[in-house]
């Protein structure tokens, strides 16, 4: 594993904020999950494009089904790595570790390679970036949390949005998470965004960055898919 000591030397950015000017980046953490259809179906309606982070064990029908729906009508599928654990608390090889499965899984169910990550809970160290590096995804975190998962309500979060408008940063980089309903949140999101100007976008998008380090076919479903 020399190569990867090599690699290790370097780390990867941690981007907060988009950077293309005027644009709002709707991004959702914890899924797949019972959600999914739901929120596709709603930025597809509006004609938005969001970002996903997804983790967890995903070759179950139901996840695979869900990664599938929103890859297929243009949503960005990035990894928000395996079991949902304090990354900064875990050694190399475990933080490692917590990469590999959700890379694999992704490659395997959508052919392709993400190009970015967002650690749970925000958390990251020296050695998550580095991890993050040697996998070739940015860190991706936030510059505006909608409150859903400390368990405010759909009108505080809806408040939470007005609030943010109401101040105007010249971009937004959201954190929502796929686990909560949203069934009028989002849609009051999307319109409250776009009511005061902003491009709605996937986080890559936001940032000018392709989505995927690589594309390619996606696999069939056999033995290997399994935790």
């Amino acid at each position: 594993m020399a190569w990867r000591r090599c690699a290790l030397a370097a780390t990867s950015d941690v981007i907060t904020s988009c950077t293309v000017p005027n644009t709002a980046a709707i991004a959702f953490d914890d899924g797949p999950y019972i959600y999914s259809e739901q929120i596709v179906d709603t930025l597809d309606t509006n004609n938005v494009t969001a970002a996903f982070f997804v983790n967890g064990c995903i070759y179950d029908d139901a996840s695979v089904q869900a990664l599938k729906n929103a890859y297929s009508k243009g949503h960005q599928i990035s990894s928000h790595t395996w079991a949902h654990k304090d990354l900064a608390t875990l050694t190399l090889s475990e933080v490692d570790d917590e990469f590999t499965q959700v890379d694999k899984a992704l490659e395997s169910i959508l052919g392709v390679k993400t190009a970015f990550m967002r650690p749970p809970f925000g958390s990251y160290s020296d050695t998550v970036l580095q991890v993050a590096n040697a996998h070739n995804q940015s860190v991706i975190i936030w510059d505006f949390d909608s409150g859903d998962s400390v368990g405010e309500s759909a009108t505080q979060s809806n408040a939470e949005y007005d609030a943010l408008v109401a101040s105007h940063p010249n971009t937004i980089l959201t954190l929502n998470h796929e686990t909560y309903g949203h069934t009028t949140v989002l849609p009051h999101a999307i319109e409250v965004l776009q009511g005061a100007g902003y491009s709605l976008a996937t986080v890559a998008e936001c940032l000018g960055l392709a989505p995927y380090s690589s594309i390619g076919e996606a696999g069939a479903k056999d033995a290997t898919w399994t935790c």
